[in-house]
């Protein structure tokens, strides 16, 4: 060939290959439209998250009919509390994170469908105590059907009950009038721990995504795969089939709730026979056959997800004629509330068996540090019994607003409503919450507990001076000295 035909044939190699990249250039990026039905503890972080990571390629939009929630979303002062959570709405709110009510029009623009809503504990009819009420679920089902013009993905992102993807299916085929319009479900459970949520969605330990085997269900998985393949390598991304999925986020809870509850049992026993839990869990924990999580004995576990899923499992052993199954799960339920309430009854005694009259302040009402979600939490259940006592409660939480923990209290005390009024003050300052108390109760394991000045609380404090620690986080040995007399899960302490 000649040295002319051979640089014709390179110039034309270069110009198709010019034009390939710019080509390629040209080419626009798939953009995922999302939507996200539920604006609360699960959807708010997910979707902050998704947006984050997936940049120019995600369109996030979060609906919730409760506009003063929405209002709060798109304030400098966020509806709930999460480390790390305010920095990244800033970062991504009015560029591809929108927070809106008009929930038909966001659905109607979004390709796929995250339900994120509130699946409570049933309190009415068959189930009621536990099964879980998926009203809300239903509710955005015939809403997506009635407003859906293009084929959509819907995924369950609350915890649902198992064979709730085929429930949504019948509800959105029967009730989509528009000729040629599919719906993939998908259940796509979150596994976050509240007050690490950012972190947990930012790396987590995986992500599971199930679906129908049928090569629609298939893609449909593909494509949300895709979305979290943004920020999560491939093998972190499990995919099943929807009741697997389902049944393996009750099942994450309700192993994790069977530890804490093991756990809390094992505390009794020390405390009985002068063990130590902590030494306890430490040596158990040495084996990589247990490992050491969720080995910290407490008050009891809370949270909006353990209980409720707990008592979804019993609902389903029951439903299925597996009465044992049943009976196993509730136990753990029945070691938690027993928990509790030996707690409350170690305070009382204590205190010379009556707390009539007497001034008990109590550190932390959130279910555990780093949120300010108090659903089920055992600081509840501990100032009902002090209230059902005759005491008077001083309450300091960091995070947990006044009408919260006076709202949580007059759901499940006993007392009048307008006697608690007078008997609790939930105060802004913890030296406050101490002064002159009978008694310091530490009921969620807040880091600054342990280093406030308690020498001075104890001088202004009635003697004998009390501390009842429920986390076991306060230096008990330091405290004794200077002359409390310190109660703690778990551990017999040999006041002086």
């Amino acid at each position: 060939m000649s040295s002319k035909g051979s640089k014709n044939k390179k110039a034309a190699s270069n110009d198709t290959a010019a034009k390939k990249a710019r080509v390629e250039v040209a080419a626009p990026a798939k953009v995922y439209k999302i939507c996200c039905i539920g604006a609360g503890y699960v959807g708010g972080p997910t979707m902050a998250v998704m947006a984050l990571k997936g940049g120019a390629n995600v369109v996030v939009n979060v609906v919730d009919i409760n506009q003063q929630r929405i209002d709060a979303w798109n304030s400098n002062d966020l509806p709930i509390y999460e480390p790390g959570l305010d920095d990244i709405v800033k970062e991504c709110r009015g560029k591809n994170l929108f927070f809106s009510t008009d929930v038909s029009a966001k659905i109607d623009e979004s390709d796929i469908i995250f339900v994120s809503v509130n699946t409570p504990t049933k309190v009415y009819g068959l189930g009621k105590g536990s099964a879980a009420d998926v009203k809300y679920i239903e509710s955005c089902a015939r809403m997506i059907a009635e407003v859906a013009k293009s084929s959509k993905i819907v995924i369950e992102k609350s915890t649902v009950p198992s064979g709730t993807a085929a429930t949504l299916k019948t509800i959105l085929m029967a009730n989509c009038h528009t000729a040629g319009v599919d719906f993939q479900i998908l259940s796509n459970p979150e596994f976050l721990a509240e007050g690490t949520a950012v972190k947990d969605l930012l790396n987590p330990d995986r992500v599971l995504i199930g679906g129908d085997p049928s090569p629609e269900g298939q893609a449909a998985i593909a494509t949300v795969s895709a979305v979290y393949e943004f920020w999560v390598s491939k093998d972190r991304i499990v995919t099943t089939n929807t009741w697997s999925s389902e049944l393996s986020k009750l099942a994450a809870n309700a192993f994790l709730a069977q530890r804490v509850s093991s756990i809390n049992a094992m505390s009794a026993i020390c405390e009985a026979t002068g063990a130590n839990v902590k030494e306890l869990a430490n040596a158990i924990g040495k084996d990589s056959r247990i490992g050491p999580k969720f080995l910290n004995a407490s008050v009891g576990f809370g949270g909006s997800c353990f209980q409720k899923d707990i008592l979804n499992m019993v609902y389903l052993s029951e439903s299925l004629n597996l009465r044992e199954v049943a009976d196993y799960w509730r136990q753990v339920i029945t070691m938690n509330d027993y928990q509790e309430r030996r707690f409350s009854t170690r305070i009382i005694k204590s205190l010379f068996n009556t707390v009539a009259g007497k001034k008990i302040a109590v550190l932390g009402f959130a279910f555990k540090k780093d949120t300010g979600d108090t659903r089920e939490s055992p600081a509840i259940y501990v100032c009902r019994d002090l209230l059902d006592e005759g005491a008077t409660l001083q309450i300091f939480d960091p995070k947990v607003p006044a009408a919260q923990v006076f709202q949580d209290i007059k759901a499940v005390s006993t007392v009048d409503p307008k006697q608690i009024d007078s008997l609790v003050n939930v105060v802004a300052d913890p030296y406050t919450a101490m002064l002159g108390a009978h008694a310091v109760v530490v009921l969620t394991e807040w880091d600054e507990f342990k280093d406030y000045d308690y020498l001075s609380v104890y001088k202004s404090m009635p003697k004998p001076a009390f501390i009842f620690d429920g986390r076991s986080i306060l230096d008990h040995n330091k405290l004794m000295e200077m002359g409390f007399k310190v109660e703690a899960i778990g551990m017999k302490i040999n006041n002086l």
